[in-house]
């Protein structure tokens, strides 16, 4: 039995083989220096050779003064993105899927989803150009109504709500196409029926669109668990500057300080490490929860 499997199936291991091995070299190997967590590492002695030092450099973590505030601005960031981010491709699905022009509906699903392809590098620049205090078209409108000009990316107060809403804007289009996809297996039968029961298009919304993709909302919102701690490196990284460090400091910018630029990379790595300790431990509950209640597994 076992051996008749394996003839069946031997092309799809041998299909699969070099993405095992190029996980097994980029992803595993590299573990080896999680053990930098509990050297004094020295690069000159190497990772095998630096001084033990056990668990100091997870209580010079928790002794961090601003660790804290750190970890508050990565769960909150990450929090406003996830909800965010899973409401607003739900409502642009549904209007989308409104438009009889399939011309037209198709032109506008491909410029949402094009920011999706685009790096923070070039984002990034443009988001600082639009924003400046003194020539972004962002305050010169402001300024023709009579408001004072607004530094966005160097307040505290309006920096976070820019991440938030910059990163939905770059990708609530990839969203919105798993949402499109799930609106057409709803049966259009349904719509029928209820509009002949003289249900208007905001009940038929309600009642029958909502109903037939909430199994997909509830999958997605629930996987979107494991990035809790991931509040968007690269996008902050672009964005964010000393004046901010209240409001934008993140885990992964305080790795980033650390360990290039202070060569603590002992500290570094316990917190590199602590954040993907956490982190498995969401995307193991995600996973439970989207088996629970969307009957979604993996194997």
């Amino acid at each position: 039995m076992l051996k008749k499997r394996w003839i069946r199936e031997w092309p799809l291991h041998l299909m699969i083989l070099p993405s095992v091995v190029l996980l097994f070299i980029y992803s595993y190997i590299p573990m080896v220096g999680i053990t930098i967590a509990f050297e004094k590492f020295m690069p000159a002695k190497g990772v095998l050779h630096s001084p033990k030092v056990g668990w100091k450099n997870f209580q010079l973590l928790l002794e961090y003064p601003d660790i804290g505030r750190i970890m508050y601005n990565t769960v909150s960031i990450a929090i406003m993105k996830m909800i965010v981010g899973l409401i607003v491709p739900i409502v642009v699905a549904i209007l989308l899927n409104e438009i009889r022009k399939q011309l037209f509906k198709r032109v506008f699903q491909t410029l949402v989803y094009l920011p999706h392809f685009l790096s923070w590098v070039l984002l990034g620049g443009i988001l600082i150009d639009i924003l400046s205090p003194s020539t972004g078209i962002v305050n010169q409108a402001l300024s023709f109504v009579g408001i004072n000009p607004i530094y966005f990316l160097g307040s505290n107060h309006w920096f976070p709500v820019v991440i938030v809403f910059s990163d939905v804007w770059k990708e609530f289009g990839f969203g919105t196409i798993v949402y499109l996809a799930a609106l057409t297996s709803i049966n259009p039968s349904l719509y029928e029926a209820a509009e002949m029961d003289g249900a208007n298009r905001w009940k038929q919304t309600w009642h029958i669109t909502l109903p037939g993709i909430m199994p997909v909302i509830i999958l997605l919102a629930t996987l979107s668990l494991g990035n809790v701690l991931n509040a968007g490196f690269d996008q902050i990284f672009n964005l964010y500057s000393p004046q901010v460090y209240e409001s934008g400091d993140i885990i992964d910018t305080l790795v980033y300080r650390l360990g290039l630029e202070q060569f603590q990379y002992g500290l570094a790595t316990a917190v590199g490490l602590f954040k993907s300790v956490v982190s498995l431990i969401f995307i193991s509950l995600s996973y439970f929860l989207a088996y629970r209640f969307a009957n979604y597994r993996i194997f």
